[in-house]
């Protein structure tokens, strides 16, 4: 009988078109891709959970992440990864979608509802617009479909990785005495409450994360009402006028200022 040897380290996974090299001379991790050498773009020490079926992918990516410093963790099926991915905290998770036992679908939708938000990338075969839009309307962060380049996934890992857990996102806006309660969608002043329209809230929270700046009427046409052409009506004037009457109006000191010819600001000094 002839012996069979393990060759998956030595081969690259047909549905991979690049793969991660060694560190440099200063001790930074490489990538190797078709255009030449990159240097990886997220800090070494993430935890990552890989939850992928295909033995050679995932030892495949589970490699190339440690390379590149990181600690890994894989659940061959749905059932361990959901297991893992629920009792240990991870910095991200890339997911497959097709997986024996429970689906990547249902892993990501059953963590989201539990609270878990740790970021989650899919990585699958399937790649349908309507699968893509399946998998991010079920709480992923990111849809990368097979065949992929390991150094986008890496750019992808990166991306995630970047933005702020959702407990560090300010939920609560403050100038002065105002406060604007974006989960609440409420609005009060010296603690008495203000009724706003839809436009007027989205107004405010415009003028209220701009506090201090010189916001103009195009920069007002653009963000707040979408309009990228002057509508030629006093739209903009009418707006300022009834929120400068619900949040100054009875109180003892003007927050939202007019610059003529300028713009709006909305600061408390």
């Amino acid at each position: 009988m002839t012996k069979q040897t393990r060759t998956v380290d030595k081969m690259t996974p047909p549905d991979v078109r690049d793969h991660p090299t060694e560190p440099d001379s200063a001790g930074r991790p490489l990538h190797v891709t078709n255009s030449g050498i990159e240097k990886a773009r997220i800090p070494a020490g993430m935890k990552i959970l890989i939850i992928e079926d295909d033995a050679r992918m995932a030892d495949y990516v589970v490699r190339g992440l440690k390379e590149h410093g990181h600690v890994v963790d894989h659940a061959a099926n749905g059932k361990d990864g959901l297991f893992l991915a629920a009792g240990e905290r991870y910095d991200a998770l890339i997911v497959d979608r097709m997986l024996p036992g429970v689906d990547g679908l249902t892993i990501v939708k059953m963590l989201r509802a539990t609270g878990n938000q740790s970021p989650v990338i899919f990585l699958t075969t399937m790649g349908g617009i309507d699968d893509r839009v399946e998998g991010l309307n079920a709480g992923a962060d990111d849809y990368l479909v097979k065949p992929f380049a390991f150094s986008e996934l890496l750019a992808r890992l990166g991306a995630v990785l970047r933005r702020p857990p959702i407990s560090q996102t300010k939920t609560v806006l403050r100038v002065g005495d105002l406060e604007m309660d974006l989960l609440k969608r409420a609005v009060t002043r010296s603690g008495k409450a203000i009724d706003l329209q839809p436009q007027e809230f989205k107004l405010l929270e415009y003028l209220m994360r701009s506090e201090g700046r010189v916001v103009t009427r195009t920069m007002l046409l653009e963000t707040v009402w979408d309009f990228h052409f002057d509508p030629q009506t006093s739209i903009v004037e009418t707006h300022i006028s009834r929120l400068r009457a619900k949040i100054d109006k009875g109180f003892g000191k003007e927050l939202l200022k007019t610059l003529r010819g300028v713009g709006y600001t909305l600061r408390a000094e």
